[in-house]
């Protein structure tokens, strides 16, 4: 086995999206070892476009030096690169840095990377997860060098979801014993810290509680009231709550300690968007997501959960599969051999039918970790899940680009679900076996006269068993259990 050291970057289309799509294909002959955080950084030497996003992974895989390479350049044009040119702009850009000690040129690539002494957007992410690995020419470490290079410009992305945000009053009434009572579509101003500005965004808060026996008994109409104050009280303080999942929390704690509730469950929706340049002609967008903070709180204590949901498209691999054997056989009847026909289909996209999906990813982790769940990173592992990620201005250059990628790229709805939840566990491969992940993911079919679902939900420990052992875990953890409430005809969290 080979441990090789990879950069990865792009500035064109969804930046992070693309990269998390290069390294779930890198896994196709490698294992994901380490992965460094984004870092944003101004284009060197002249290259066109926008700022870059670059990372450095490290990798094992058994194939040889060249074989990789020609797997790696592969990948880059699977993915979308159409040019080599060096100064281009690109949706993608796979470097390989390091091979073991070798030091070696082979042809058309050399180890290690020729310039890597002084390109500090390699050396700064690669510091970061081998600042002790050796570059054998200059016998010097990852971190001497990246210590010897300019740092202007170049910019960690900090793992972070800030959110601020606005709620409603109450106080309760009658005196009754209730089990669960609540509010549903509580709308108010959101204010969003996303690359460091304050946005303001709309949200839609649902909550829930249980009352204690001795507690003042409520009508629904006051008991908003009373939910409402509690979240006043929230936003009051000085030191407001800065992410989604800390305010959900909050709010429900608020409500079991100072309302005498036994337990409430907090849930909120809020709309907020994100800068993105379209794949081909580098037009700057903003893109809108839903962000979703879940919480739970009773007198043992409180959980939370962050997730977003995402729009992108599907192209449908059945379809494609007949109508691919379909175009060999009318080739074969025109007159060319089996081989060419095979040949000219595979360098061609073949059609299928496509449709626009939505798809979700949740994720509860304790502290620490919960503070490296950022809404960028969660957006990109949905978009990069399903065949193309789809953007509200698109040029012609930018429409052929993702009708393309998609087609060249099919998926199932189960195969989206299934992506967000390798991707998650990639991203966040230090989290503990206790994290809580969901995924869910909708087609909103364009043939069929209904819609194509599939979810998958549990413990990184229990898919990480199933990846590790090849075992079904049958029953997996659900989210009411991960929470530790109950789940409700009336509201689902």
């Amino acid at each position: 086995m080979h441990t090789v050291y990879v950069g990865v970057g792009s500035n064109l289309g969804d930046r992070q999206s693309t990269i998390l799509a290069a390294l779930q294909r890198l896994r196709k002959e490698a294992r994901v070892e380490a992965v460094s955080s984004y870092y944003e950084t101004p284009p060197a030497g002249g290259c066109a476009g926008p700022a870059f996003l670059n990372v450095a992974a490290k990798l094992t895989t058994a194939l040889e030096p060249a074989a990789f390479e020609g797997f790696v350049r592969g990948i880059e044009t699977a993915i979308g690169r159409q040019t080599r040119t060096p100064l281009d702009a690109r949706p993608i850009d796979i470097d390989i840095l390091l091979v073991d000690d070798i030091i070696a040129n082979f042809g058309r690539f050399e180890v290690p990377h020729p310039y890597l002494e002084r390109r500090a957007f390699n050396l700064i992410p690669l510091a970061e997860i081998a600042p002790d690995a050796v570059e054998p020419r200059s016998g010097k470490t990852i971190a001497q060098l990246a210590s010897a290079v300019p740092h202007e410009g170049i910019t960690r992305k900090a793992r972070a979801i800030h959110f601020v945000a606005n709620k409603q009053e109450e106080a309760p009434d009658v005196r009754l014993s209730l089990n669960r009572v609540g509010v549903s579509s509580v709308k108010h101003i959101i204010r969003l810290n996303i690359g460091g500005k304050e946005r303001l965004f709309h949200g839609d808060f649902t909550m829930v509680a249980d009352l204690a026996p001795d507690k003042a008994g409520v009508h629904m109409s006051r008991f908003s009231e009373l939910l409402e104050a509690a979240t006043l009280d929230v936003l009051a303080r000085k030191d407001k709550p800065s992410r989604v999942e800390d305010l959900t929390e909050q709010i429900a704690r608020e409500i079991v300690g100072s309302q005498g509730a036994l337990r409430a469950d907090v849930r909120l929706r809020a709309e907020f968007g994100l800068e993105r340049w379209t794949p081909v002609s580098g037009k700057r967008t903003e893109e809108t997501y839903t962000l979703v903070g879940i919480a739970h709180a009773d007198a043992h204590g409180t959980r939370r959960i962050v997730g977003v949901e995402a729009e992108g498209m599907t192209a449908c691999p059945c379809a494609q599969l007949m109508v691919r054997e379909h175009s060999i056989r009318e080739l074969q009847d025109a007159g060319f051999s089996e081989a060419d026909a095979i040949r000219a289909i595979d360098a061609l996209p073949v059609a299928t039918h496509n449709q626009r999906g939505r798809g979700g990813v949740y994720i509860g982790a304790e502290t620490p970790f919960s503070d490296d769940i950022r809404a960028e990173d969660l957006v990109e592992i949905v978009e990069s899940s399903m065949s193309s990620e789809t953007y509200d201005l698109l040029k012609r250059p930018d429409e052929f680009f993702i009708v393309n990628k998609a087609h060249h790229n099919p998926k199932f709805v189960e195969d989206v679900v299934r992506g967000i939840l390798a991707r998650a566990l990639d991203v966040y491969a230090d989290f503990p076996d206790a994290t809580y992940i969901g995924a869910t993911q909708v087609n909103y079919e364009s043939i069929h006269k209904h819609d194509a679902f599939a979810e998958a939900f549990g413990l990184f420990g229990e898919f990480r068993r199933e990846l590790r052992d090849g075992t079904h875990v049958d029953v997996k953890t659900d989210l009411a259990s991960w929470l530790g409430t109950r789940p409700s005809p009336a509201v689902t969290i």
